[in-house]
């Protein structure tokens, strides 16, 4: 006779309270904390409190919740994902430098692109975008780059998710995406427009590694209204071939999996300009 399941320990209930921010949302109230989480509101209620008081949560005037920055602090020795960061760095600041646009980092993780770095500034477009946080990959540059050179089972997951629409120009028929998941690997960068946020449009390539597999995927994000994105390729392009040689070069953190894989909290959102 099978032995009855056993209830999460507290450790178990603290990582799951954790682990809803991986989910994407920079900012949960304690409903969905405790819905992700899989806890009744009153154990949330008393572990958020916790949490927030040894600052690996912080309590936001909204009442809503995010990650303390002890857990910043914490989570940003993790070395794969911060290896390739201060690699990518250099080259991000060259090219907000040309473009004045939004410049992001993305690594697939778990069927979603995570954020690991952006560049903004204080003109360029708002976007929904988060350091630290996951985005889908059907509608985003950088997703659709990392979905394009990703395993079948991969794309096999997010068709079976469901193509949820997120503005107007959001793909949502399986074959469509698929089609442009073959522009992709034809082109060699992705485009979308008003896919993720309406009036924002981005530009991305991918990031290869010493043995040519895509690690990560770079982008410029731009107004719809106003932008030339083609015009925005070639600087993109040549920042990710760049990139690319120094990872070859000195990434030494092992295979895309560490960073598929790595912590969500290792990140500080970096603004550009003056």
């Amino acid at each position: 006779m099978a032995e009855p399941a056993r209830p999460p320990s507290v450790a178990g209930k603290v990582m799951a309270i954790l682990d809803a921010f991986a989910l994407g949302g920079v900012r949960l109230n304690l409903s969905e904390i405790c819905r992700r989480a899989g806890l009744p509101l009153a154990t949330g209620h008393r572990l958020v409190g916790e949490l927030v008081g040894g600052g690996f949560l912080e309590r936001v005037p909204d009442g809503t919740y995010r990650i303390g920055t002890r857990l910043w602090r914490i989570g940003s020795q993790a070395p794969a994902v911060t290896g390739l960061r201060e690699l990518a760095l250099p080259h991000m600041e060259d090219l907000y430098e040309a473009t004045h646009d939004n410049v992001q980092l993305a690594v697939l993780r778990d069927g979603r692109a995570l954020f690991v770095e952006r560049l903004r500034g204080t003109r360029s477009v708002p976007v929904v975008t988060q350091v630290g946080a996951t985005l889908p990959l059907y509608a985003t540059g950088v997703g659709k780059v990392l979905l394009a050179y990703a395993p079948e089972d991969v794309l096999e997951g997010v068709l079976a998710a469901g193509l949820t629409p997120h503005a107007t120009r959001t793909i949502t028929d399986p074959e469509e995406l698929r089609r442009s998941l073959e522009r992709v690997r034809h082109n060699g960068f992705a485009l979308t427009r008003d896919e993720m946020t309406v009036g924002a449009s981005s530009v991305a390539a991918p990031v290869r590694d010493a043995a040519g597999t895509v690690v990560a995927a770079l982008s410029l994000v731009a107004r719809t209204r106003s932008a030339d994105m083609r015009r925005l390729l070639p600087p993109l392009t040549t920042a990710a071939r760049a990139l690319s040689r120094d990872v070859a070069a000195h990434w030494r953190s092992g295979p895309v999996e560490s960073l598929a894989h790595g912590p969500n909290e290792p990140f500080t959102e970096r603004k550009a300009g003056p």
